[in-house]
């Protein structure tokens, strides 16, 4: 998962960071709504942490362009944000909800409960109904890495089990080697595009060929 940050505290941004890469969460710090993007579908993250309280500006209204940006699209393709604040009142929290955060946690929180959180948002865009995700005969347990077909277990490395994770977030759907390599990266350096497809052969012999496509210049498929 490649996450983006916008948080102000020069201290805790750091350390979110830190604490997101021992979870195998890759993600970009930014302190300023100037320094966000205008949108979020192009920049390729998987989910956007949201403070309200910028030193230029107020994150619900980020939060708001955003949204009115994406509302002609369907909800898979918005990107989902969680609100990260010290701002406790339930007018905040029902804002934020009610103008398209997809959850709101409230300063200060475990590392932990922020990683499960995000998991959560993660297993919803990917509409799977509990923390065993089916595609097909697989089954892929991401808090405890283990991967079945057919009810056998699967023996991945770390790199193949990610992998496998991240096509399974949107079967039947291309996974360009970008995103790829990018979402890999807190398991050690980033990925060039020969060492992807090194890993893409290895777990092919696991889960059969059949079931991983090649879009030649694109990227890779899963599919049921």
């Amino acid at each position: 998962m490649h996450v983006l940050l916008i948080e102000d505290d020069l201290d805790l941004g750091p350390a979110l960071q830190k604490s997101l890469k021992l979870e195998g969460i890759s993600s970009e710090w930014r302190r300023r709504a100037a320094d966000a993007p205008r949108t979020l579908e192009e920049e390729g993250f998987d989910c956007v942490l949201l403070d309200l309280s910028l030193p230029d500006g107020y994150g619900l209204d980020l939060l708001t362009q955003w949204r009115r940006q994406t509302s002609h699209t369907s909800l898979k393709a918005q990107v989902p944000v969680i609100i990260i604040t010290a701002r406790e009142a339930l007018a905040e929290r029902l804002a934020g909800l009610d103008n398209g955060a997809d959850d709101f946690i409230v300063k200060p929180f475990a590392p932990e409960e922020l990683a499960s959180r995000l998991r959560a948002v993660l297993r919803r865009c990917a509409k799977q109904a509990s923390d065993v995700w089916s595609v097909g005969d697989l089954e892929i347990e991401p808090r405890s890495h283990r991967a079945r077909l057919s009810g056998e277990a699967l023996a991945l490395s770390p790199r193949e089990f990610q992998l496998l994770l991240e096509l399974a977030r949107e079967p039947n759907a291309v996974v360009v080697k970008g995103t790829l390599a990018r979402r890999l990266e807190p398991l050690g350096e980033p990925l060039d595009f020969g060492l992807i497809e090194v890993h893409v052969s290895n777990l092919r012999r696991k889960v059969g060929a059949e079931r991983i496509k090649t879009v030649r210049g694109v990227g890779y498929m899963l599919v049921p």
